[in-house]
């Protein structure tokens, strides 16, 4: 995946969340919906996968037989149908939660936890890989880190109340 594919997809991952963020909040002021984040989440999977399916049916439709009996060949039918269904469930599983972990904090805090989250990654496989980090990688995961400790100081801090005028 290129550079410019994945920000096409990081763009699409935050509009869904956000959009996603909306919607919740509006069908859980309606009484009368029975959708929670969960509901909505699985709604827009369906609503991806309708129109993502013709695009990709157009565009792959030509080499599918061959590519999927080489990965047949090399991983055998049935392992390889148990990963692709594993893949998708996990993955589905874990933006579930994702989604309705958004929903409930907030697309912003969300976002920052997932910063701390990578740079935590980064840091612990560099001490368990024991593999030394680049300059840039040290001075963008302290970056990161401070980021997330000034955010979560200031979310801690209370509005200063507001002076009335004479």
């Amino acid at each position: 995946m290129n550079s410019r594919s994945l920000n096409k997809s990081k763009v699409a991952a935050a509009l869904k969340g956000k959009l996603g963020s909306g919607v919740i909040k509006a069908l859980k002021t309606d009484s009368k919906k029975i959708m929670d984040s969960a509901n909505v989440y699985a709604v827009v999977n369906i609503i991806s996968f309708c129109c993502t399916v013709p695009f990709v049916v157009v565009q792959e439709l030509p080499t599918l037989d061959v590519e999927w009996n080489k990965a047949v060949e090399a991983h055998g039918l049935q392992p390889l149908l148990m990963n692709i269904f594993l893949s998708g469930f996990f993955f589905y599983i874990y933006n579930e939660f994702a989604f309705a972990f958004t929903a409930a904090i907030g697309a912003v805090t969300s976002s920052v936890l997932n910063t701390a989250k990578r740079v935590i990654i980064i840091v612990v496989s560099t001490i368990v890989f024991q593999e030394p980090m680049e300059r840039n990688t040290v001075l963008g995961s302290a970056i990161a880190i401070g980021g997330t400790f000034g955010y979560s100081l200031a979310a801690k801090k209370k509005a200063a109340p507001k002076k009335k005028e004479a």
